[in-house]
């Protein structure tokens, strides 16, 4: 998306990642540049999710959105080595080894973390949560080996799933995912599970309405472009279009069309 703008406004892009804190510093950073649309934040499920978790926050109110990207669902992988083929095997090797199997996440209150927790709690299962900073250290140590499973959006680990050295039991969206259509959902074997990560972008308040308008415009041009729509697809995502947001509002308008 980054490419694109910087394409069609004729401006570079640049992507700084300010990983740690489940994306609090990051935000902080964003929440206190100038909001002269020269400073944006790459938002995800994480930010609304910390809105829950963190008494003190000094952005709480301090970020507008300007445009929604994509939907992602996460999936329950594992290390080849681990011996579970289907969620219920895992669930059985991990009642068998409690405490033993160590859960990765991108962070502590991270998409990933909240997932694994609540598939904890409705399994009754005992692991290890092992917080990194981020996704990409996660999916590392889970290659290797140090950690044994883990509940990563789609978009970060679906390459190494492609190649095998990943194993994916389910995905934990309500429905199969068209990107890898034999993969069962985790409601199969636990009924009434679900969950999923969206990822959009958003700015300092108080941005110019105008500068909002002019980046939601362009982005949602992008995600009716089907070489767009193709790529979000290859890293498992689909795209939520046409939703018009305004800087002084925190939820979208009525959207045109596209997913709820």
């Amino acid at each position: 998306m980054g490419q694109w703008l910087s394409d069609r406004l004729g401006q570079p892009f640049v992507i700084e990642n300010r990983p740690g804190a489940a994306s609090n510093i990051a935000t902080e950073a964003v929440a206190k540049a100038p909001p002269d649309g020269y400073t944006l934040l790459h938002v995800s499920t994480t930010n609304a999710i910390n809105a829950t978790l963190y008494d003190k926050l000094n952005f709480r109110r301090d970020i507008a959105p300007v445009a929604g990207i994509i939907r992602v669902p996460l999936v329950m992988v594992v290390n080849p080595s681990v011996p579970a083929k289907t969620v219920s095997e895992f669930i059985a090797y991990a009642q068998a080894n409690p405490g033993r199997i160590s859960m990765a996440s991108a962070g502590n209150g991270s998409t990933a973390h909240v997932t694994g927790e609540l598939f904890k709690m409705m399994t009754s299962v005992e692991m290890v949560h092992v917080p990194y900073r981020g996704s990409a250290p996660a999916v590392t140590d889970l290659l290797g080996g140090q950690v044994q499973v883990m509940f990563d959006p789609l978009s970060s680990s679906i390459e190494y799933i492609k190649a095998g050295k990943l194993r994916a039991l389910a995905v934990t969206t309500r429905t199969r995912w068209e990107t890898l259509p034999d993969i069962p959902t985790v409601g199969d074997f636990v009924p009434g599970f679900e969950a999923s990560a969206w990822q959009g972008v958003a700015a300092p308040k108080n941005m110019p309405s105008e500068i909002v308008e002019k980046l939601n415009n362009e982005i949602n041009t992008a995600l009716a472009d089907p070489k767009m729509t193709a790529r979000l697809a290859d890293v498992g995502g689909t795209v939520l279009r046409a939703r018009t947001w305004t800087s002084q509002s925190s939820s979208p308008r009525t959207p045109r069309s596209g997913p709820k």
